[in-house]
């Protein structure tokens, strides 16, 4: 009986549309401030103090003072997690994807730290036409053209070559995998250091840059850049 009340506890933090805002703001990874984040779920700075209080109190958020204003952020993985298994059990009606979502976040965008939407799928549906990995019970499985590939990449596959395993999360628009975990995390922050993708301001929205183009084509095909 207690998980059940700790399930309904977390549920109702979550379900509040102000907090739901909030927490979707920080789901890139990113930390934000108490006035940002009021300002993304239209609420006053009392209001969203008390709400944040209270996801900080269950485990959802962390804190950190930094000067005069303290930033959150989400509180791990698990927390990204959630959020995502929420939003495509939410978007099950793919009428309502499309007309209640941004365009730009359906087209490419960062999800607690890793690349997700079109973009995200695009880059995993191109590793599986390359015979790079196979997926299995939502697990990315590489195969030595697989490692030989992120190797090319300029990424770090020690570690994957004692277990070429890597999660996979369900995105959420697109009802398709993209990568996740180590991988996944590791895949983003190669293509921002290449300068593959910019951040929209203000939003977890990301976009493909001319060289980004050219460098997916060449990885991929002319079928990546039909995708995105």
């Amino acid at each position: 009986m207690t998980h059940d009340i700790d399930i309904a506890r977390i549920a109702a933090l979550v379900g509040e549309p102000a907090r739901a805002a909030m927490l979707l703001a920080l789901g890139d990874g990113r930390a934000l401030p108490a006035g940002e984040l009021a300002a993304c779920a239209g609420v006053s700075a009392a209001t969203a103090s008390g709400h944040l209080a209270a996801m900080r109190e269950a485990g959802l958020l962390d804190a950190k003072q930094q000067g005069r204003h303290r930033y959150y952020r989400l509180a791990s993985a698990q927390v990204a997690a959630l959020l995502e298994s929420l939003m495509l059990v939410a978007a099950q009606n793919p009428a309502r994807v499309s007309s209640h979502v941004d365009p730009l976040l359906q087209a490419g965008r960062t999800c607690y730290s890793h690349l997700a939407g079109r973009l995200g799928v695009s880059i995993c549906d191109g590793l599986l036409a390359r015979g790079a990995l196979h997926i299995e019970d939502d697990l990315a499985h590489f195969t030595p053209r697989g490692l030989a590939l992120l190797d090319d990449f300029g990424l770090d596959t020690r570690a994957l070559r004692r277990q070429p395993v890597s999660k996979t999360c369900i995105d959420w628009s697109e009802r398709r995998h993209h990568l996740s975990g180590p991988v996944g995390v590791a895949w983003y922050r190669r293509c921002v250091e290449l300068g593959w993708v910019r951040h929209h301001l203000d939003s977890r929205a990301v976009s493909v840059t001319k060289a980004g183009a050219k460098g997916l084509a060449a990885s991929f095909g002319s079928a990546f850049t039909a995708t995105i």
